[in-house]
């Protein structure tokens, strides 16, 4: 599911950063009734995401404009391949061109990552989500392009999820005095995480009753300890500089959350042209 009213927001201050007042190449150069057709084609293999977005901001400038889809979210697609047709005013397309491009290359890279690390722990029962570190102002979008990569999502803000982290356990006196005072103040439905940097920290936090413990730069030594002493009592989450290289690795050891802030802060962007005929 797609919320279009934080959406369209953003597809508008995107217009509005790159049109400003006019487009003064395109005002000045192309006919009012001027149509065209375009073709969106995939420079390089990879795995879709966005295709919604691109067709509200072409519709956003002309409501008239026709967006069609060869493929689908979530498609893998070979390098040369046709993505999307859009017929309208010549003017909207190519208005909406950079745009439309930034978002679907931007929500296609992570995608495309997603997917790759996704088939490297296909074989283990081990969830792997992306975190917070995500481009501001584009969260939604990221988060979107996360779960068309197969991967899943944690926490979208500071509101939706207990997460008591280091400083927060450093301000209250401990990892014990951070889950209670915290348990007296949210609902009963609420889950609580604590991140934990070793096997007492863990310890503790089972006793106090956390429901998930965020296992943070700790070894694969450490890991498969740690499963051994939660024994399926708290949510195993493993954090902190996970890599392609690293993940399997980590999956062996029985986690049952990796969370990689790499699905969205360090993605090369899919290389993808549009081109009017």
């Amino acid at each position: 599911m797609i919320n279009w009213i934080l959406v369209d927001e953003i597809i508008i201050n995107g217009l509005k950063e790159d049109i400003n007042n006019i487009d003064i190449t395109t005002d000045n150069l192309i006919d009012d009734e001027s149509t065209s057709k375009a073709y969106m084609i995939a420079k390089e293999n990879g795995v879709i995401a966005g295709l919604s977005i691109v067709e509200r901001v072409f519709k956003i400038i002309d409501d008239k404009a026709q967006v069609i889809f060869n493929v689908k979210d979530g498609d893998e697609v070979e390098k040369g391949s046709n993505i999307a047709e859009i017929r309208g005013k010549t003017k909207a397309i190519l208005k909406g061109e950079r745009l439309a491009l930034n978002l679907l290359q931007r929500m296609s890279g992570i995608a495309t990552k997603c997917k790759q690390y996704k088939q490297i722990v296909n074989r283990y029962n081990v969830r792997i989500v992306d975190t917070r570190k995500t481009t501001p102002g584009l969260r939604i979008l990221e988060k979107y392009a996360v779960r068309m990569g197969g991967c899943h999502n944690h926490r979208y803000n500071l509101s939706e999820a207990v997460m008591i982290k280091d400083n927060h356990i450093k301000a209250c006196g401990g990892i014990k005095e951070a889950i209670s005072k915290i348990k007296e103040r949210i609902p009963h439905t609420t889950k609580v995480e604590v991140e934990v940097e070793d096997i007492s920290g863990l310890k503790e936090a089972i006793e106090a009753g956390a429901d998930i413990v965020m296992l943070d730069n700790m070894d694969t030594n450490e890991m498969e300890n740690a499963v051994k002493i939660a024994k399926g009592r708290v949510i195993l989450e493993a954090s902190g500089g996970i890599t392609r290289d690293t993940l399997i690795d980590v999956a062996k050891t029985g986690v049952d959350i990796i969370s990689v802030g790499a699905l969205t802060h360090s993605v090369k962007a899919m290389d993808i042209s549009l081109r009017v005929y």
